[in-house]
């Protein structure tokens, strides 16, 4: 009998003006919202659900828990707000098991990022999973870089 296990992590860089990378993240393993859950369950069932195609960051470091909806501190201006990532599958395990997300943003002002998470709209909806980054600064020009990946293994 084959059971599936989901996992997220997620890695995010800075690179400077010059695009020279400044910091890196390295994978991080993240929480899976019980929200989240629920919303990929229907997703598999109900050809009206919305999947999860956004990426946004904040600035708060509150422990994540299972139980959290949104991001605490979420960023919306600065140029690092929530917005569309580029969808794709790609090979963990398995041909195509895992879901990849990945967003770029230009910073236009200077901000400390503390949390990422994956969301399945522009501006509320479910938060799939959330992570914290530890303090990572960015300052206006520098690019933001994030890379998330849900793994069904």
């Amino acid at each position: 009998m084959n059971s599936v296990k989901i996992k997220g992590r997620v890695k995010i860089e800075c690179l400077t003006k010059d695009g020279k990378l400044k910091w890196s993240t390295g994978w991080k393993h993240n929480t899976i919202t019980n929200a989240g859950l629920a919303q990929l369950a229907l997703l598999a069932g109900d050809a009206t659900a919305v999947p999860f195609t956004y990426l946004a960051v904040g600035t708060d470091n509150t422990a994540a828990a299972a139980s959290q909806t949104a991001l605490i501190a979420e960023i919306v201006d600065s140029g690092l707000a929530r917005g569309a990532a580029t969808v794709s599958r790609v090979t963990t395990t398995q041909t195509n098991d895992t879901l990849q997300l990945y967003k770029e943003w230009t910073a236009s002002g200077s901000k400390t990022v503390e949390e990422v998470g994956i969301f399945n709209d522009s501006s509320a909806g479910t938060m799939l999973g959330r992570k914290l980054t530890t303090s990572k600064a960015i300052i206006s020009g520098e690019k933001l870089q994030a890379t998330y990946q849900i793994i069904f293994a």
